[in-house]
């Protein structure tokens, strides 16, 4: 199958016109007239992905992150990051990033953490961009939700906004915004929203929103490895030959001890 009607599929799906303004999604590297039989699917392209997808020997790595997201000067192996481009490049595997769009988009990544939640009633946050979901649940404490965070998000520990460490406060509405969403939080109370869920949150951030009467809940960037599965699944629905395979590496900096 050609790349390009490989994009145009999953673009009927999350067009890239959803992404926000100057988010770099796309095709970054390769041609969209060569021929495609395995893509990768990844949250981030770091030198680990970069090994797995030689290794396994595919075309594409279709990514949430994108490889290029400031224009490169150079294109050498002097400097990490050039060297991931120049790696794939001279492997012959293209890379497609899906990044604010697949947060946007109706049945995107957003739409799957309300489901993983339980969220009902569901709206968009920010209205602006179309990011983020606020919904309802089932009222319970903060102690007994944070224990579903952790199970839904595939997490053992999370960082809590909350000077009540004894987490009986009751939840009845909550916000929830894949990566670095702490700027929306304002939008969140004024949403009705007990608690918000988001990744990247600052110190003095965290003091204003609990000033300003919310709750936090901030299970790291990382939470957005449900993209793999999530893409992966959408990717196997086409009506091509493409094998998908669901990247293994293990791309988050940050290691709880």
């Amino acid at each position: 199958m050609k790349l390009k009607d490989f994009v145009a599929e999953y673009e009927a799906f999350c067009p890239k016109e959803l992404a926000l303004e100057g988010d770099p999604v796309g095709l970054q590297v390769g041609s969209p007239e060569m021929e495609i039989k395995k893509v990768l699917v990844t949250l981030d392209i770091r030198e680990q992905v970069v090994e797995e997808a030689i290794r396994l020997g595919v075309d594409l790595i279709l990514a949430k992150h994108p490889l290029i997201f400031s224009p490169l000067k150079n294109l050498t192996s002097l400097e990490p990051q050039e060297k991931l481009v120049l790696d794939l490049a001279s492997h012959h595997i293209a890379v497609y990033t899906s990044h604010s769009n697949i947060d946007v988009v109706k049945g995107g990544l957003n739409d799957y953490f309300a489901e993983m939640l339980g969220m009902t009633d569901l709206e968009v946050l920010d209205d602006a961009e179309s990011l983020g979901r606020v919904g309802n649940i089932e009222p319970t404490s903060l102690a007994d939700f944070s224990e579903k965070v952790k199970k839904a998000l595939g997490q053992e520990r999370l960082r809590l906004i909350s000077y009540d460490q004894e987490l009986k406060q009751e939840i009845r509405r909550i916000a929830v915004c894949g990566g670095s969403g702490a700027k929306l939080w304002p939008i969140a109370k004024a949403k009705g929203a007990d608690l918000y869920i988001t990744a990247d949150v600052y110190y003095h951030v965290g003091h204003d929103m609990l000033s300003g009467g919310l709750l936090g809940i901030d299970p790291g960037h990382y939470m957005e490895q449900y993209f793999i599965p999530l893409v992966a699944r959408k990717l196997e629905s086409f009506d091509s030959d493409v094998e998908v395979i669901q990247s293994q590496a293990n791309t988050n900096p940050f290691y709880d001890i």
